[in-house]
């Protein structure tokens, strides 16, 4: 994907990117304020959202290694997932005050595919299988067409690499309930809505950037998907009870896929709802897929999900900046809890309406 192809947000000029690349001079760029916001309840907290989002991505640039990883004991995976949170405020790499963080995290990643003992089957950030693997290639080509020319040859080379891996994944011979998805590692012949979430935006953004993605993976995803669909919400697998953050990733991905506002999406922004605050063990997995899945899904279930939402996420955010953590630590749940913040400045390409 080319820079001239790239949506980019309404306030900045095509020309004044295209001609800082060009010429690679740096390019102050207006960051979204709650002038960019398009709803009511957005625009009401669009002053807390601006600070907690800009002090958690502060946190976030002082958090970053030397080798461009960030603290978590899924470098990889967290350092894919930073990336995406300062794309998610407007930050682009290579300019403006987090350009150089933003171009260390995609080095990173990069570099985890040649570190990888599977490297040779196209494994990024093996530090959470194909979980990691699959956030990585996601970051990669939201990033692709907007870094300098010899970051691009490498993100060109690692990103077709970890596609084929991808999609050679989704079809290994499977039963007829786990055909279309995915799993822990990419021989396996079961899958699940977890890893399918991630797999399945990797390779719709990844075809969105111009690779070669077949329409029939896309599709054989979108019916796994629907097989899980359980409940009004969706289940970890097919058969399997409806869970929060199955349901986010679930009516996260149909949506995105042409199923806006449609029955199954609606009774999933439905059984959202209902669930309020009770998201479990994996709180920003549930956060970061609720939030962008009920802000695709929009209407009055984003007007009553967005104020429980940033209600409950902004208050697990830390004096320093950071977000509460859990799991593989503060960088992840600090990148997730931006990302969940973040939807209606609709910066990522993969996530504007």
């Amino acid at each position: 994907m080319s820079a001239s192809s790239y949506r980019l947000p309404p306030y900045i000029t095509r020309a004044a990117l295209v001609g800082a690349l060009i010429v690679c001079s740096p390019l102050v760029i207006p960051l979204p304020t709650s002038a960019d916001l398009v709803s009511e309840v957005d625009l009401k907290h669009a002053r807390a959202l601006d600070e907690a989002t800009q002090r958690g991505l502060a946190w976030l640039a002082k958090a970053q290694l030397d080798d461009g990883s960030f603290q978590s004991t899924h470098k990889g995976t967290s350092a894919a997932l930073a990336v995406m949170a300062f794309m998610a405020k407007g930050h682009t790499a290579g300019l403006g005050p987090y350009g150089d963080v933003i171009n260390r995290g995609i080095d990173h990643v990069l570099d985890s595919q040649t570190l990888s003992k599977d490297h040779r089957n196209g494994m990024i950030a093996p530090d959470g299988r194909m979980y990691g693997h699959n956030m990585a290639t996601l970051m990669l080509s939201q990033v692709s067409g907007m870094v300098d020319p010899e970051r691009q040859k490498r993100v060109d080379d690692v990103l077709s690499k970890a596609l084929k891996l991808t999609l050679s994944a989704q079809q290994m011979q499977k039963s007829a309930a786990n055909q279309g998805g995915w799993h822990y590692e990419p021989n396996q012949t079961t899958s699940d809505m977890s890893h399918t979430g991630w797999a399945f935006m990797a390779i719709r953004s990844a075809r969105n950037a111009g690779c070669a993605v077949p329409e029939e993976a896309i599709q054989a995803g979108v019916e796994y998907i629907r097989r899980c669909n359980s409940g009004g919400g969706f289940g970890y697998t097919p058969g399997a009870g409806p869970s929060l953050p199955l349901s986010g990733a679930g009516l996260l991905c149909l949506e995105l896929t042409g199923h806006h506002r449609q029955e199954i999406t609606i009774k999933a922004g439905d059984f959202i709802l209902k669930q309020g605050a009770n998201y479990g063990g994996h709180i920003y997995y549930a956060l970061y897929y609720c939030s962008q899945g009920m802000f695709q899904l929009g209407g009055e279930h984003w007007e009553k999900y967005a104020p429980l939402l940033y209600d409950y996420t902004l208050k697990r955010q830390h004096p320093d900046g950071s977000f509460a953590p859990t799991g593989p630590g503060p960088a992840y749940s600090t990148a997730m809890a931006v990302l969940a913040l973040s939807p209606s400045y609709r910066q990522l390409p993969i996530y504007q309406r």
